[in-house]
């Protein structure tokens, strides 16, 4: 048999070395057009910032390593250019000495990626101009610091590349400011807990013009003027390009293969194309989310690395499938890390799903131990089922512990109230007797048993001003005076029972603290006395951030949430 490769990254390094391991006479090409394989995408803004130093460390294999151990032919520097099915070859050009010839193949896997994508707007293409995805374009742009030394970009977009970049260049010291058209940073977040990104952004001195549209670049007293529609131009001495990716399918459209969205590959759970005998796999195809069952492209180095594996096995003769992507992802931002899985709030409403959702700020480990820190989780359930959807956190220490549980629990289809009984690892240095997972668990297990009503940031508009209502703030008389929401009345939760008098009976009670647990004890004192009342999901911490962040605020309301 043999194996034709176009693509030497993730999904087609992971594929010819599983190929080798169950076929050990089979025939592997590899063409990438590029001159590495097998190397990290998502470390080569760190090599920009100078956290990894040695390029070496960049690439898991040489083409000459790679072919020792699994013996697999890997041409670097070869370029498919077309693909003929019906004669089972593909035309390849060599970039170093520009031969052309046809290669055949009895099995094709294609594994292209995605590439950055680049607006249609004048001025694009000039020499301070960059995008990133390739180990080449790293060199280029750590090579254009090295010798220009320049002291401030703009990079437009606010994706993970876009942060990763900003994170990176900033400790290098330049001034960096983020440009893009959506009103938040990281889409896969809810525009709340994107507040806690903007937020740390913002504290390092990167500065964020959100809500902006780019719409050309222009050469301007050595740099370059970033040109928006309803704003004064951002200059910067250099511009790195990083709205998005798309997937790069231009060989397989031109094959006359099946398309997708965004016009990505489309495959079967076999990780097969629609021609017989030709594979795709990674950022190129369409996949199924797997909470929603719904179409999606998800570009990230896990699923590519699952699919190239399952591409290999069919290959080979097997039978394994793909049972979707989640999403799960994590990334790095200063001394913050932000994490998620599954669906958010925005696409769960968008597919039609009945919803609701717990947020905590819980410690990071036992409060008694030295150096714990607040996190910030928003766990999102199917009404009635309790079907667990997704859970985004934002942290400093243990974030990617807990979105890992949660990520294995969706993926194995618990409820949400299940997570109260997961029994997880604890010591003082690491996590809390209650773990913020079983936490969480125990707020939704409440929530089942109607123990606990809540009421959410959205619905502080909608509360009634006129009295018929009780606000009420259970935080201390200090903290109160601080900072408080308008309209509550302080009565801290150690003096409630004393003071019940002062809160009407027959008038619901709606009732915040900083993080959400003295509150609830208050509801359960008021239920316990004979009111109705609702706790909120977040405490007056998370409502400081989203709302007394007035640039944010702003943003929000811009995007039809109404959170002040």
């Amino acid at each position: 048999m043999k194996v034709v490769i176009v693509g030497g990254v993730a999904g087609g390094a992971t594929a010819a070395a599983r190929i080798r391991r169950l076929d050990e006479s089979a025939e592997i090409i590899v063409f990438e057009r590029s001159g590495y394989i097998s190397y990290a995408n998502c470390g080569l803004p760190y090599y920009i910032g100078d956290v990894i130093t040695d390029s070496k460390e960049l690439t898991l294999q040489t083409p000459e390593s790679f072919n020792r151990r699994f013996g697999v032919q890997m041409k670097v520097h070869h370029e498919v250019t077309a693909i003929h099915p019906d004669r089972k070859t593909v035309s390849v050009k060599n970039l170093k000495t520009g031969e052309a010839f046809e290669e055949s193949y009895d099995k094709l896997l294609l594994s292209p990626g995605a590439k950055p994508v680049q607006p249609r707007v004048p001025g694009v293409g000039m020499d301070k101009l960059f995008t990133l995805r390739t180990v080449e374009d790293t060199f280029r742009i750590k090579e254009y610091i090295r010798e220009n030394n320049p002291k401030s970009v703009v990079l437009t977009g606010g994706g993970f590349i876009g942060i990763e970049l900003a994170e990176n260049l900033k400790e290098l010291g330049m001034d960096v400011t983020i440009v893009q058209r959506p009103k938040q940073l990281m889409n896969p977040f809810d525009p709340e807990m994107a507040a806690f990104i903007q937020k740390e952004m913002g504290e390092h001195g990167v500065k964020l013009v959100l809500g902006e549209t780019v719409e050309g670049f222009e050469e301007k007293n050595g740099g370059v003027d970033v040109l928006l529609k309803e704003a004064a131009p951002l200059h910067g001495d250099m511009v790195i390009l990083a709205i998005g990716v798309a997937p790069d399918t231009i060989l397989a459209k031109e094959a006359g293969m099946e398309l997708g969205i965004k016009g990505s590959i489309l495959v079967n759970d076999k990780m097969e194309t629609s021609i017989p005998d030709i594979y795709a796999v990674g950022d190129a195809v369409q996949v199924k989310h797997y909470v929603t069952g719904e179409d999606a492209l998800i570009s990230l180095a896990g699923p590519a690395n699952k699919q190239g594996r399952i591409a290999a096995d069919n290959i080979c003769g097997g039978d394994s499938r793909y049972s979707g992507s989640q999403g799960s992802s994590v990334i790095k931002i200063f001394d913050m890390t932000a994490a998620t899985t599954g669906i958010n709030e925005k696409t769960a409403k968008k597919a039609g799903l009945n919803i609701d959702k717990v947020i905590l700020s819980p410690m990071s480990h036992a409060g008694y131990y030295p150096g714990g820190k607040t996190m910030t989780m928003k766990v999102l359930f199917e009404k009635e089922t309790y079907r667990l959807l997704g859970a985004q956190i934002v942290g400093y220490e243990g974030v990617d512990k807990r979105i890992d549980v949660l990520a294995t629990a969706i993926h194995a289809g618990m409820k949400a109230t299940e997570l109260k009984e997961l029994d997880l690892a604890y010591a003082p240095p690491y996590s809390s007797a209650k773990d913020p997972v079983n936490i969480a668990g125990y707020m939704i297990d409440n929530i089942s048993k109607g123990i606990l009503k809540q009421w959410h940031l959205e619905d502080l508009e909608k509360l009634p001003k006129d009295g018929s209502v009780t606000l009420l703030d259970t935080r201390t008389e200090e903290e109160f005076n601080k900072g408080h929401v308008s309209g509550f009345i302080n009565i801290p939760v150690d003096e409630l029972r004393r003071r019940m008098n002062e809160i009407e009976m027959g008038k619901s009670v709606y009732v915040i603290c900083q993080s959400g647990h003295r509150s609830y004890v208050a509801t359960r004192i008021l239920e316990g006395s004979g009111y109705e009342a609702y706790n909120f999901s977040g405490g007056f911490r998370f409502y400081d951030t989203v709302v007394n962040d007035a640039e944010f605020a702003q943003r929000a309301t811009a995007c039809g949430m109404d959170l002040i």
